[in-house]
């Protein structure tokens, strides 16, 4: 199992490279902010980057609190999201720690599937899929 990680973020330019290659090939739309990873600014340009991504927590809390079904446990930490069956209440993105989730204008979830199309198009190699091993939490992994 892989799980998207961000090893050298302190090499990030801030491009939204990556946000826009999620957004256009997993999620079918051309908004950085429609994407399952996110860039932010750490405090200015002199201060880097950050990447707001799904740490894929095991248990995941969005798993927790979402009354529907929509977001269900991945094998490995993580979600994988029903859309189908979202009827948009905003509780997946109030349970995560990391402000993982984006809530569109319709509150639409947009979250990290840890698929790896991200990774091909960071020019500056920040971000990376790593082999998880299975029962492992990714906080533990990180660190």
């Amino acid at each position: 199992m892989k799980n998207l990680t961000t090893p050298h973020m302190e090499r990030c330019i801030g491009c939204h490279a990556c946000s826009l290659a999620c957004a256009r090939l997993v999620h079918k739309n051309l908004s950085w902010d429609t994407a399952g990873i996110r860039i932010a600014t750490s405090g200015g340009l002199s201060t880097g980057f950050e990447a707001k991504y799904c740490l894929a927590c095991n248990p995941a809390p969005c798993v927790m609190v979402c009354p529907t079904g929509a977001f269900l446990q991945r094998r490995g930490g993580g979600v994988v999201v029903k859309k189908n069956l979202c009827i948009q209440c905003g509780e997946c993105a109030k349970a995560c720690p990391v402000d993982a989730i984006y809530l569109s204008p319709t509150s639409e979830p947009f979250v990290c599937i840890h698929c790896g199309r991200c990774v091909t198009f960071c020019p500056h190699h920040c971000l990376e899929m790593a082999d998880v091993p299975i029962g492992a939490n990714m906080e533990e992994v990180i660190s």
